[in-house]
């Protein structure tokens, strides 16, 4: 069984919080009779997340740590069994907390084994899997163990008084030494210790990382027999952070994913309703770190997305294998033209994830012209281009008109579909071999990718960073394959947590095995659950119109409906490089749909449905001044 530093977290913060709201609890009255009161200061979950978190690559990529530099990861493995000699409480405390957090069993050799037996009972109070822990009397030999001396923590010059439990003026008769010069503590900054410790080489005794050359983070996940075990503690972890917020602080305590059904789903209103600026209840009260963004919502309004410090990091960690898995290398030249401004986080998200890769990036965002762009590709050798397809599209075929000879490499393109006639424009007249999609949203990053084996609207899921469910219109479950709304938990960001969040799409999962040689789910992308039109009782789904218009290479579509003077009318507007027909892609629309058909359940004589098709120029349509992107399916009837 593995286990997990983010469970010890949770156990120390249990801790942690019954010092701090109960000091004479029994944790507080163990300590003080024990003379170790100074010792409470070590239940610093914060801190103690932040030291680990920084030590072992990610705390929410335990076991694993992936490099920037190559597509390989490092593995970290418990040392297996560690002893520990009980010379003085605060080492000793030192080493258990930090032996327990990588999964190690723990003998304390010491003559006082009630207070520590007492303290190991108190820890697993929390209900979480912690690893094996007993005492043996002093100078017993532990068969298997490695033998681990934890430093003192030695303070010199002229600093604070110190009583010897944690902070010592000399270091005890043959003990190494951890030296500090200065006060430790000070500005309000959480105790040093565990940030000491964890870039001490002492840390090192308690694991060994063993480097997987030519395994990627994706598949050590695929392949790793304790992935249902690894979610589980994931989402309990999420969980324990999230209920530090108001709106949260009553979320019952889950064990594993079986228990995601009990937790209650979040829809937009809600979220919009409790998130800043209008609300805190999504917020930890933590020091404040990290990046803000900006993201539309229903009501008109913006709204506000924290990411912690931690998330942030979380997000790049997580994206730079994701981009490699687009297809993005080693070497590549990478114009940037997601949308920027205004708090919007398409550009900035990727410039922090595109500086830590071996590329040259160039962030023009939405100021990218097809001259600066030929410019790019002519004297910078430029060989990727990521953005979204309402704008690169229009881009690329003036740059091409201004240069026939453009090539472009790659295409990693988000925000909306791209049509597969696009597609084949790119390869057959930019000579692009690779085009490739990902799903994300500001409110919880990533959501799926497409790698070089995958088409149309079909994406990997990365469970580890947004868990997805499907559920139908009452919120209950469906089964692989059946379509339904779109629910994430997003496992890796703490600060305005998300959890089972209905983020207004619809979709598919299903298991399957992929060329590329991953396996696992994958999710089939369907839209906009507001993608729905509703005309003469009948539902046409926006992909339908999209799939039905295939055939005449369109790049864009909106579909908007209104009524005037009792009659519903759906405009149909198109997007394209060349010139259409609206007649002609009126009569196919009707004959392929005969929902948009003048037939109807009513009298011949009653005009209950009008459908008017418009044939723009590409690049036309407008766009969100925020996202870019152009807004799908527009109903008037509910203005």
């Amino acid at each position: 069984m593995r286990f997990y530093p983010t469970d010890l977290l949770l156990a120390v913060e249990h801790a942690e919080a019954s010092l701090r709201t109960d000091p004479a609890s029994a944790l507080g009255h163990l300590l003080a009779e024990s003379g170790w009161s100074e010792l409470s200061a070590l239940f610093d979950s914060t801190a103690l997340a932040a030291a680990l978190d920084e030590a072992l690559g990610g705390l929410s990529q335990f076991p694993w740590r992936p490099m920037t530099d190559t597509d390989d990861v490092w593995r970290h493995d418990p040392a297996g069994r560690v002893a520990l000699d009980d010379d003085a409480a605060g080492p000793t405390l030192r080493g258990l907390l930090l032996a327990w957090a990588l999964g190690n069993d723990v003998v304390l050799r010491t003559a006082r084994p009630e207070p520590w037996e007492a303290l190991i009972a108190l820890l697993r109070e929390a209900g979480v899997p912690l690893p094996g822990a007993r005492t043996a009397p002093l100078d017993t030999p532990v068969d298997g163990a490695r033998h681990v001396r934890v430093p003192d923590l030695v303070v010199e010059g002229d600093g604070p008084a110190v009583d010897g439990e944690l902070f010592v003026r000399a270091p005890r008769p043959g003990s190494a030494a951890i030296r500090i010069q200065g006060a430790p503590g000070l500005d309000g900054l959480p105790s040093p210790v565990a940030a000491l410790d964890c870039r001490s080489p002492w840390f090192q005794e308690l694991f060994t990382a063993t480097y997987l050359a030519g395994t990627t983070l994706a598949r050590a996940r695929d392949d790793d027999p304790q992935r249902a075990a690894r979610l589980d503690a994931r989402l309990r972890y999420l969980v324990g952070r999230a209920r530090r917020t108001p709106h949260y602080r009553d979320l019952p305590r889950v064990t594993g994913t079986a228990d995601l059904v009990r937790l209650p789903i979040l829809d937009k209103h809600t979220l919009e309703k409790v998130s800043l600026p209008r609300d805190r209840g999504l917020s930890s009260g933590a020091l404040p770190s990290g990046e803000v963004l900006r993201s539309g919502a229903s009501s008109g309004e913006p709204r506000y997305i924290v990411y912690s410090r931690t998330d942030w990091e979380n997000m790049v960690r997580e994206a730079i294998p994701l981009m490699r898995s687009l297809g993005v290398r080693n070497g590549d030249r990478v114009v940037n033209t997601l949308m920027g401004g205004g708090l919007y986080g398409g550009l900035i998200t990727t410039s922090s994830e595109l500086t830590r890769m071996p590329v040259e990036a160039y962030s023009a965002g939405q100021q990218i012209t097809a001259d600066l762009l030929l410019m790019l590709v002519r004297d910078f050798s430029a060989n990727v281009l990521l953005g979204m397809p309402a704008l690169i599209l229009p881009l690329l075929r003036e740059a091409k008109q201004l240069d026939p000879a453009l090539r472009i490499e790659k295409v990693v393109y988000g925000g909306t579909p791209m049509t597969e006639s696009d597609k084949q424009w790119l390869r057959t007249e930019l000579g692009t071999e690779v085009i490739s999609s990902i799903l994300a949203a500001n409110d919880g990053a990533q959501l799926g990718h497409q790698c070089a084996h995958m088409g149309r609207t079909l994406h990997h899921i990365n469970d580890d960073y947004n868990l997805i469910e499907v559920v139908d219109d009452d919120g209950r479950p469906v089964p692989d394959g059946q379509s339904g709304h779109l629910l994430i938990t997003s496992m890796q960001k703490f600060e305005g947590p998300l959890i089972r969040y209905r983020i207004g799409d619809v979709g598919h999962v299903s298991q399957r095995d992929c060329a590329c040689g991953g396996s696992g789910r994958v999710l089939e992308y369907l839209g906009r659950s507001d993608g729905q039109i509703k005309v003469k009782a009948w539902t046409v789904h926006y992909g339908e119109l999209l799939d039905a218009l295939e055939k005449f290479q369109i790049s864009q579509l909106q579909a908007e409906i209104q009524t005037c003077d009792g009659t519903e009318t759906l405009i149909v507007r198109t997007e394209a490089p060349h010139e259409l027909d609206p007649d002609t892609l009126h009569a196919f629309l009707t004959g392929a749909l005969p929902v948009l058909s003048h037939l109807q359940a009513f009298d011949d004589g009653l005009k209950v449905f009008e459908l008017r098709v418009e044939c723009h120029p590409e690049g036309s349509l407008d766009r969100n001044p925020v996202s870019g992107k152009i807004k799908t399916v527009i109903d008037r009837r509910l203005d």
